[in-house]
């Protein structure tokens, strides 16, 4: 596994490197219960999303937020930045669902695309075979096989904060249209294996589920509408990570719980600047 420094100073990063080698050679194992209530979390946060695709007026996420909370978001979007923010999907019981063994990340981002439409944007980002040009956390991009609104995609992935993980995966992705200016699309992993010794002859995939835990799953629900002489594109993100271990957090934490807002912020701003740099 590769490392960078991170942090200020040459005795920072080697602390933090001699805590964070162990941790990262330790094998975290993904156990079927774990699975099981990322399921049904999965399940209720779709049923909720596809309640909300249907309606025109509410089409967006922001479109339900209360009016102070709405103006926050443009007025971000109007600075030219993404807005993000934590989420969480409750039971049908409006509890918590219990998650043994693991952590779901579930993060909600928005921005705003000038000078483009729906269609063309959708058709940019199908372009699977030249996402790795654009996307920052997209080492390579492949498109495997498109059967009509359904594409399977391999993106190797790099991830980085104080450890750089390297990961080989595997998407499905569907593609709906919601009316006219409106579109959606759904995101899940099929196949997620984290890379041993990246870029070194003794690369290796390590076996799925047992490695450094850090993503084990990934969902991303995406929604597209044109409004003001462009695109609002708004993405929840969930994903399934290992617990943090006890008196790790402050090392294994900064990683677990950062990292996937951060990458969603990545790949918004992605989509904003390369389709900006395709013109």
């Amino acid at each position: 596994m590769k490392y960078r420094i991170a942090g200020k100073g040459m005795v920072l990063f080697a602390f933090c490197l001699s805590l964070a080698t162990p941790l990262a050679a330790a094998a975290a194992i993904l156990q079927m219960r774990t699975i099981q209530s990322w399921e049904v979390y999965i399940r209720q946060t779709e049923k909720r999303i596809e309640s909300e695709l249907p309606n025109e007026s509410r089409f967006l996420r922001i479109d339900g937020m209360k009016p102070a909370d709405a103006a926050k978001v443009q007025s971000v979007l109007k600075a030219g930045n993404v807005y993000s923010e934590r989420m969480k999907t409750l039971n049908a019981g409006g509890r918590e669902i219990e998650l043994n063994d693991g952590l779901i990340h579930h993060w909600y981002g928005t921005i705003f695309i000038p000078g483009t439409k729906v269609d063309p944007l959708i058709h940019w980002i199908q372009d699977y075979d030249q996402q790795y040009k654009y996307f920052k956390e997209v080492e390579k991009s492949k498109l495997l096989s498109h059967d009509g609104d359904t594409f399977r995609i391999y993106l190797r992935l790099s991830r980085t904060k104080v450890v750089t993980v390297h990961y080989n995966t595997e998407h499905t992705v569907i593609y709906r249209g919601n009316g006219p200016g409106r579109a959606s699309s759904r995101s899940f992993t099929t196949k997620i294996a984290e890379i041993d010794n990246a870029g070194t002859p003794s690369e290796k995939e390590m076996p799925v589920g047992s490695d450094s835990g850090f993503m084990w799953r990934l969902n991303s629900y995406w929604r597209f509408r044109e409004q003001d002489g462009g695109v609002l594109v708004e993405c929840e993100s969930v994903s399934l990570s290992r617990q943090i271990p006890f008196g790790l957090g402050w090392l294994v934490g900064s990683y677990v719980e950062s990292i996937p807002r951060e990458s969603l912020e990545s790949a918004l701003t992605s989509i904003r600047d390369g389709v900006r740099a395709s013109r």
